[in-house]
């Protein structure tokens, strides 16, 4: 990897950023601390994601009503089908937009239960297109959707995910933010087959940070991505070396937007878990322009 070189590039760098609300007060603490330091990079936007279920409604609301409040920053409140019915939904969309929030990351969401077959609620929007829709009747939000490069868990095929995307475009999704995926080469194969759908909307890779990897591992068996043997190997013997993980999580998280952008990527969607450090090091590795000062720690 040759640090600083994408900032030679002629296309410009947009990153955005993923948080989760906090539980505790302690959680709190950190993801505020996260969010301002983060908030100097100028991110095209950050979302803020719905527990399963909608189990974290409450705490999603104000977190992204707090962003809109307190900060320089745009969310984008994520939003379930899962648990609700579509009054109950359609009352937390009017909520976010009279709370200013003009974004919203529409997805079918997962059963609260780890494992569970989804099952929509009996009066509720039935697929992430119906939510779309349902969303657009409210107010003009900007929708994004996510997709799966590596072939959702469950659906049959990435042929099958792709004729999902192309009902949540024809319902009105402006983007799609990719599962994390370790294969620059899988995701832009993945963005060409969509593109060759005559599908036009912005395929944005999502990356995952890798300094807890046994945590990564297991959420990467979860959601269907692929860990690469490579990746397993560079993390053995590190469970109690901390720093050396961080050097290598940071490293690894550059040198893929690296390997992305000479597939013709130029926005990255990264899953901080609520660390700022990370994200912080791999923007200043790739050389992104805003990420010239100290940041707020």
């Amino acid at each position: 990897m040759r640090l600083g070189h994408l900032s030679t590039n002629e296309r410009p760098l947009a990153v955005s950023f993923e948080f989760f609300p906090p539980k505790t007060p302690e959680m709190q603490e950190q993801l505020w601390r996260a969010v301002r330091r983060l908030e100097p990079l100028k991110p095209s936007f950050v979302s803020v994601t719905y527990g399963a279920g909608g189990s974290t409604r409450d705490r999603t609301h104000a977190t992204v009503k707090r962003l809109v409040e307190e900060t320089s920053l745009v969310p984008a409140a994520h939003l379930t089908c899962v648990g609700a019915s579509r009054s109950e939904v359609d009352d937390v969309v009017c909520r976010y937009w009279e709370a200013g929030v003009r974004h919203i990351v529409a997805l079918r969401g997962d059963m609260p239960e780890p494992g569970a077959r989804y099952v929509p609620h009996p009066d509720g929007y039935q697929s992430t297109p119906e939510l779309i829709a349902g969303i657009r009747k409210i107010a003009p939000f900007e929708i994004s959707v996510s997709c799966y490069p590596e072939r959702h868990p469950d659906s049959p095929s990435v042929d099958g995910d792709i004729d999902l995307l192309e009902r949540k475009v024809a319902a009105g999704a402006t983007r799609a933010i990719g599962q994390f995926c370790f294969s620059a080469e899988t995701i832009a194969e993945f963005r060409d087959r969509v593109a060759a759908r005559g599908l036009d909307i912005p395929i944005v890779p999502g990356l995952m940070p890798t300094t807890n990897f046994k945590g990564v591992a297991r959420m990467a068996g979860r959601s269907g991505a692929s860990v690469p043997p490579w990746l397993s190997r560079i993390y053995e013997g590190l469970d109690d070396d901390l720093e050396s993980r961080r050097a290598i999580a940071a490293a690894l998280l550059a040198d893929q937007v690296e390997a992305l952008r000479s597939y013709g990527f130029d926005h990255f969607h990264f899953y901080t878990l609520n660390q700022a450090d990370l994200t912080f090091a791999a923007c200043r590795l790739l050389g992104l322009p805003q990420a010239c000062g100290k940041g707020v720690s």
